[in-house]
């Protein structure tokens, strides 16, 4: 299975995701609404069954393609810490408003956008305190073997 996040990178993919937001869809519903190929969207439609976030049940020559949120359950689980103890940042009123959940992304693009801005920022904080956090040790590190008999140059 691809990972989630990968197939969620993907904008088309999302598209398609929001629009079942608003129930079942044909192939054709989805080709008309996103205004895109019926190959194109095919293509999509079998990653995003690969990965589980849609079931797809046919009715007659039609194939039915509803929203199954259940794995979004593990990206929600990645971002739900970020959201909630993301500090504000410029441009941001409130790094919480997006919602404690990853749900609020399927809204539009401003919510996705804000939410993308926050996780973003924080994967940064985290990434900025860890390699402060590795300079200290190894500082620390150079100082104990500094003070040990054997590193010291003897006359």
């Amino acid at each position: 299975m691809a990972d989630i996040f990968d197939v969620l990178a993907e904008p088309t993919r999302r598209d398609i995701l929001r629009r079942l937001l608003d129930g079942e869809a044909s192939v054709g519903d989805l080709v008309d609404a996103l205004g895109l190929t019926q190959p194109t969207v095919s293509k999509h439609l079998a990653q995003l069954r690969d990965a589980e976030l849609v079931t797809v049940r046919e009715d007659g020559r039609n194939r039915i393609y509803a929203l199954r949120p259940a794995p979004l359950g593990t990206v929600d689980a990645w971002l739900t810490p970020f959201l909630e103890g993301a500090p504000s940042t410029e441009g941001v009123d409130d790094a919480t408003d997006a919602g404690p959940t990853i749900f609020a992304a399927w809204a539009g693009a401003e919510a996705g956008d804000r939410v993308g801005r926050v996780a973003a920022d924080a994967a940064h904080q985290a990434r900025t305190a860890i390699e402060a956090a590795q300079e200290k040790i190894q500082g620390a590190q150079k100082r104990v073997v500094d003070k040990m008999p054997w590193s010291r140059d003897v006359d």
